[in-house]
């Protein structure tokens, strides 16, 4: 991985110490060890810690195109840059490097922000347009690499793969984010895109930032269409399947230095690995790890298809030393994350790092294929394959046992039909929590809402005696008669004014508590 980080000063010049860019990317230094490069323009600084993987000789980064008016940094990996850069020298672009960098250079030349439409890969990227005074920020479609920015109370935007590249800006404060904290607790990590500190956001995975004359602009570029697209038999399936897994395993093997496999003996790393071993002409580097405790130690799985595809294979036998690996771990994630595979990942990393520069994973597999035990009591009921999307999600719920009839939940003035609300909201909008950041709010969001519906809005919601609602009358959107009358028969408590954030909620904890049985 290589890390990226940045200054843009939105409608005039930058006013920074020149080396305060190369704080930032001393902070992410472990990402990218063999090399730094940094850019500096009364407009901008940007700069670049890199790991090298694809043209180690001539890849230095920022990169920038022919008359220097566009410049880059890209952490990432672009699949199709061999094809993007086949269409892009057919159009008269002129290439001085073998990276696959440069073609998001000239694809931007190209094709503007399109471009990140064309891209194949996992990538958080910042391309500086001298010509036009414009920073334009992207990320992959999943958010494979991570992108943090803030606007700094100067109004200069700051950029960085890691939080930790922001905490060393003149002007950053570091204030905690009591919404991202509740988030935390409430999910166990913390949704983009929010950070666990006020003021700085997540790049949204498949979005694009501009910022120019300023302001900024957020926009979504792609997002996943969720329906049935192929007709096929089962068999003809499954082929197509392997195919297009063989294909993205192909795809990611394209390296100038060595690299290998995590293996954990489970199937979705075991897939990956055997299709690396048959599309490589020598034994694909396996890396594992187990432990003494019986009940977590998959050794014995990942030994028997490490010897079944002919693997040249390493583990280690890790003693459980939880704090010395915390503290690394609190180190890199910068913020709260409760996932505790977090811990054998890094074990595991640590383990490939001493043996290879690139690893491929099977992690996704389990989102991508269902794989989850949640996933196990839907399946096993066939007559909810076949149910209408709008009952989908409460038939879910009471099948599989998630809350029982004595689950109860409290409620802040809950809108009874948001896709209708906020129909007439549709346009360029600005956020509340920074008024110099404008995104687009269109008619396909508000579809998003109206498909999540479940059952009739029109109706009393079923089982009121679940639910305690609290109801500010004074509501600057939603209407408290038609909230009220959808959850007849629920504990109700009016509240005059229309306080919308409910700021005073700790004067209703006494009745939560009561009407949780907690008290």
């Amino acid at each position: 991985m290589c890390g990226i980080a940045g200054l843009y000063a939105r409608g005039g010049r930058l006013d920074v110490d020149p080396a305060v860019i190369d704080a930032m990317c001393q902070r992410i230094v472990h990402r990218g060890p063999d090399d730094r490069g940094v850019f500096r323009h009364p407009l901008a600084h940007i700069g670049m810690q890199r790991l090298s993987i694809i043209d180690i000789s001539t890849g230095h980064q920022p990169i920038h195109n022919e008359d220097r008016s566009v410049w880059i940094v890209f952490n990432g990996e672009i699949y199709n840059f061999r094809e993007l850069r086949g269409e892009l020298e057919a159009s008269g672009h002129v290439f001085y490097t073998h990276t696959d960098t440069e073609c998001i250079v000239h694809g931007y030349e190209q094709w503007g922000e399109g471009v990140f439409d064309r891209l194949r890969g996992m990538f958080a990227v910042a391309i500086l347009d001298l010509a036009q005074d414009k920073l334009v920020l992207g990320r992959d479609r999943l958010g494979k690499k991570p992108l943090y920015y803030a606007t700094l109370a100067d109004g200069t935007l700051a950029f960085g793969s890691e939080l930790k590249c922001l905490t060393v800006v003149p002007g950053f404060r570091a204030e905690v984010s009591p919404q991202a904290t509740h988030d935390y607790f409430a999910l166990g990590y913390i949704p983009a895109p929010a950070s666990i500190y006020e003021g700085i956001h997540k790049l949204p995975p498949a979005h694009v930032l501009v910022a120019q004359g300023g302001k900024t602009h957020l926009h979504r570029y792609w997002q996943p269409v969720f329906g049935p697209k192929w007709t096929d038999d089962e068999a003809t399936l499954q082929h197509r399947l392997l195919e297009q897994l063989e294909e993205a395993v192909r795809v990611r093997l394209v390296s100038d230095v060595p690299f290998g496999a995590f293996l954990s003996g489970g199937l979705d790393s075991s897939v990956v690995a055997a299709l690396m071993a048959r599309n490589l002409a020598q034994p694909v580097k396996t890396f594992s790890i187990g432990f003494r405790e019986e009940r977590f130690n998959e050794l014995p799985a990942a030994r028997a298809v490490a010897r079944h595809i002919g693997a040249d294979h390493t583990e280690l036998v890790v003693e459980a030393d939880a704090v010395s690996t915390l503290k690394d771990l609190v180190w890199y994630f910068d913020e709260p994350f409760g996932d505790s595979s977090s811990v054998p990942t890094h074990l595991v990393s640590r383990l490939a790092a001493s043996h290879v520069k690139m690893v491929l994973s099977g992690d996704g597999g389990d989102e991508l294929f269902a794989g989850y035990d949640k996933y196990a009591s839907f399946m096993a009921a066939p007559a909810l394959r076949d149910l209408p999307a709008t009952d989908f999600a409460r038939h879910y719920v009471e099948h599989t046992g998630l809350f029982g009839t004595q689950a109860r939940a409290a409620l802040l003035n809950p809108a009874v039909d948001p896709a209708r609300d906020l129909r007439g909201q549709i346009g360029t909008l600005t956020a509340w929590h920074d008024p110099a950041l404008q995104f687009d709010f269109t008619a396909q969001h508000v579809d998003e809402l109206h498909a999540l519906e479940v059952g009739d809005l029109r109706a009393p919601v079923p089982d009121p005696q679940r639910y305690l609602v609290i109801i500010a009358q004074g509501d600057e959107v939603l209407d408290w008669r038609e909230m009220s009358g959808h959850y007849t028969g629920a504990a109700i408590k009016l509240l005059p004014g229309g306080d919308h954030a409910l700021s005073d909620f700790e004067q209703h904890l006494e009745d939560l508590l009561d009407f949780l049985d907690m008290a």
